[in-house]
């Protein structure tokens, strides 16, 4: 069955959530952050080339907002001149039994695009949100209501609200704009060649895997059409590799880890895993559920059996792309980032440059540590191990493979949000 994915007319935004007080204190912090001023952009002389958009990027462990200052240029692509980005944790999906608190969230938000974008352009600055893996994971009807409430804040303000401004964002789209803001970032979309970078994004709920192949194999071997987007942009026509595993994110492979994924009985049940430090309880909450998890105090814990844990999650449902090697500079980012930094292997600010195998090797040290005493999260050494599996026995990366792990690129978050921007801008007519 073929996967035709219907262009977003507008730039995409995010959302986040959790318990009500908790979340409180992370509007006041906002706040405080922002006082009363933000940092002045500079700003070009010819101010009528100026113009700006509003992403939400609604994802299942916090909302960020990218607010984007670009200028037209005599490029197919316009100019990117700023992106002033601000966070709220957690994600929307947090808020299922508690819509309303999703309302507080997007207004403390849309404070920062006030004082970003000047006054008289709001009512010409594009507003969308969209959700990923998140709220694709919740229940259809609590979804709904979700995006009701952010529907209902964005209606109210000063902001040019398109049609279909807030929604749930195929998984696919994830990829492919994350590939065209990376390679918009790294100024591979406007090179005559087709040398491109691919993208390894490790989000909460799903992750994504997107390059163009150079050897024809790898289009052709595809379980299904669903792995192959192609559009056209600065004249030169793409047909990406790409695909987005709902339920492999961080997080929700930790749900599938522990045997906790459409479990019931939360309230009395505890999940076990070797993944954890023996002598580990405690409770860790996803998705708007609350869930005790433990190590096992009769059984051993280490790297390889956990590793048993994790591959279970990984076997039968990653397919290995025929092509990867020496063909493709990856960059990896979100969870693959923030890993690495917990875990000591890259700078928390310049990012680097990994082996799949220093992944590996970390992975087996923390897990060795935690036997002894817990890391400073008791889930390094599952996420360590689950990182390496993916990578290795999932899509089939070597262990010298090197990822180039970055969170910023040109001070510009590396996500999608930005892909989404050039494609509203581009309208690129993805199928």
């Amino acid at each position: 069955m073929k996967l035709t994915v219907p262009l977003p007319l507008l730039v995409l935004f995010a959302v986040a959530g959790l318990s009500q007080a908790r979340v409180k204190t992370s509007l006041l912090d906002l706040t405080n952050v922002f006082g009363g001023t933000l940092p002045r952009l500079s700003r070009p002389a010819n101010h009528s080339h100026i113009f700006y958009a509003v992403m939400f990027d609604a994802g299942s462990t916090g909302t960020r907002i990218h607010v984007y200052t670009l200028i037209h240029s005599d490029s197919e692509l316009p100019i990117l001149d700023n992106e002033m980005f601000h966070s709220i944790k957690p994600g929307l999906s947090a808020y299922a039994d508690s819509p309303e608190m999703a309302r507080h969230t997007v207004r403390m938000l849309l404070k920062v695009a006030k004082k970003t974008v000047p006054r008289l352009e709001w009512k010409r600055t594009p507003l969308v949100l969209r959700a990923t893996a998140g709220l694709r994971l919740l229940a259809a009807d609590k979804a709904r209501v979700l995006l009701e409430q952010v529907q209902h804040v964005f209606d109210e303000s000063p902001f040019l609200v398109p049609d279909n401004s807030v929604s749930i964002m195929n998984g696919t789209y994830e990829g492919i704009l994350a590939w065209i803001s990376v390679n918009y970032l790294t100024g591979h979309l406007n090179a005559q060649t087709k040398k491109t970078v691919g993208i390894l994004d490790l989000g909460g709920g799903s992750t994504q895997i997107t390059f163009l192949p150079k050897q024809r194999k790898t289009i052709e071997s595809v379980p299904v059409d669903d792995y192959v987007a192609r559009f056209v942009i600065s004249n030169t026509s793409f047909e990406l590799y790409t695909y987005s595993y709902l339920g492999n994110g961080l997080m929700a492979a930790r749900l599938a880890t522990l045997g906790a994924l459409g479990a019931e009985g939360l309230d009395w049940r505890v999940f076990k895993s070797s993944c954890l430090p023996k002598k580990f309880r405690g409770e860790w909450s996803f998705g708007g559920q609350t869930y005790q998890v433990s190590g096992d105090p009769d059984g051993y814990a280490g790297y390889k059996l956990c590793y048993q844990e994790v591959l279970k999650v990984v076997m039968g449902i990653i397919h290995q792309p025929y092509e990867l090697e020496d063909s493709n500079v990856f960059y990896a980012f979100s969870y693959y980032f923030d890993r690495a930094v917990d875990a000591g292997l890259i700078d928390g600010v310049r990012g680097g440059a990994l082996e799949v195998r220093d992944f590996k090797k970390r992975a087996k040290e923390v897990c060795k540590k935690m036997t002894k005493y817990p890391p400073v999260s008791s889930f390094l050494c599952m996420d360590m191990t689950y990182i390496t599996c993916l990578l290795k026995d999932g899509f089939g990366f070597k262990e010298s493979t090197v990822l180039q792990l970055t969170k910023k690129m040109n001070n510009v978050e590396a996500s999608w949000a930005l892909g989404a921007t050039l494609d509203h801008f581009h309208n690129l007519k993805i199928h």
